[in-house]
């Protein structure tokens, strides 16, 4: 029986937000951080690995400030490493693996380097390292897939988000649907604060106004597993080759037919991938 949201649906306060997010399982703790896109959230991001990673693990999906049902956040305020590490104190969890999509895989590369105690395993999908020369990428700025995103932000209607998922996929014909383009956007303009606080921030950076640093990546020591799509239009996959090159207990799957959202087009590999890699390397319990 599938899952339902609001069967599911959590709030926590926080030291200085309130957070929304999505429950389910037991065990050993998994975090799941969604991308940056408008109308992103935990349950959006993740409704398709959520069951079944939850009949192995103990999940939280999270909606982080400026997403979803979490609080706004205006980009002087937007640290998502300082709030899950916030949401893990709320909820008495010491260590978790943290799984990352885009903007998450970012966060979670930053908990990784500045709070190794409180993260077990680091796994990413399609994360921007940083602020780098590209070998593959465009050199005018950013990547196609980022102009849409940022489009999508000042318009969210669903024309616009057509335009995102189908930049966001590699098969377009089975994800860029009418009904999944308008669910995103009456989910993007349900929250028009989120909107207007992530485009007035992009001057200074948002959503990501703080990088990981790349010389601490070979100081990351939990066991690391890479996620990438060969077709990804939003993050080359040659940032996950630069992790892979640079964090010494990692490996690197590269999904051939895949975009951005490995975990929504490939759910089903992803979610087997997950739950071998977690299981398969305990760590410290």
């Amino acid at each position: 029986m599938a899952l339902d949201k609001e069967q599911i649906a959590r709030t926590v306060k926080t030291r200085d937000w309130t957070l929304r997010y999505y429950e389910a399982g037991s065990g050993r703790p998994l975090v799941l951080l969604h991308g940056s896109g408008p109308g992103a959230t935990g349950w959006s991001n993740f409704s398709g690995n959520i069951e079944a990673l939850a009949e192995h693990f103990h999940v939280y999906a999270v909606d982080m400030p400026g997403w979803g049902e979490s609080d706004p956040a205006t980009v002087d305020r937007l640290d998502h490493v300082d709030a899950a590490i916030q949401f893990l104190d709320a909820l008495g969890i010491e260590r978790a693996a943290f799984v990352g999509n885009s903007m998450g895989g970012q966060t979670s590369l930053r908990l990784a380097t500045e709070h190794p105690e409180r993260i077990s395993h680091l796994v990413t999908m399609g994360p921007p390292v940083g602020r780098m020369p590209s070998l593959f990428g465009a050199g005018d700025g950013p990547s196609e897939g980022l102009k849409v995103l940022i489009e999508a932000y000042r318009d969210a209607s669903p024309e616009n988000m057509r335009r995102l998922v189908e930049i966001m996929c590699y098969d377009t014909a089975r994800f860029a649907t009418p009904e999944l383009c308008d669910a995103r956007s009456q989910a993007a303009l349900a929250r028009p604060e989120h909107l207007a606080n992530y485009v007035a921030g992009l001057p200074q950076g948002a959503p990501l106004p703080r990088w990981v640093d790349p010389a601490l990546l070979p100081g990351i020591t939990v066991p690391t597993l890479l996620i990438h799509g060969r077709d990804d239009r939003v993050v080359s996959f040659e940032s996950s080759l630069f992790l892979l090159a640079n964090i010494p207990d990692s490996r690197l799957v590269l999904l051939n037919r895949c975009g951005h959202w490995a975990m929504i087009e490939h759910a089903e590999e992803f979610n087997r991938l997950v739950i071998d890699f977690v299981r398969g390397n305990p760590g410290d319990e």
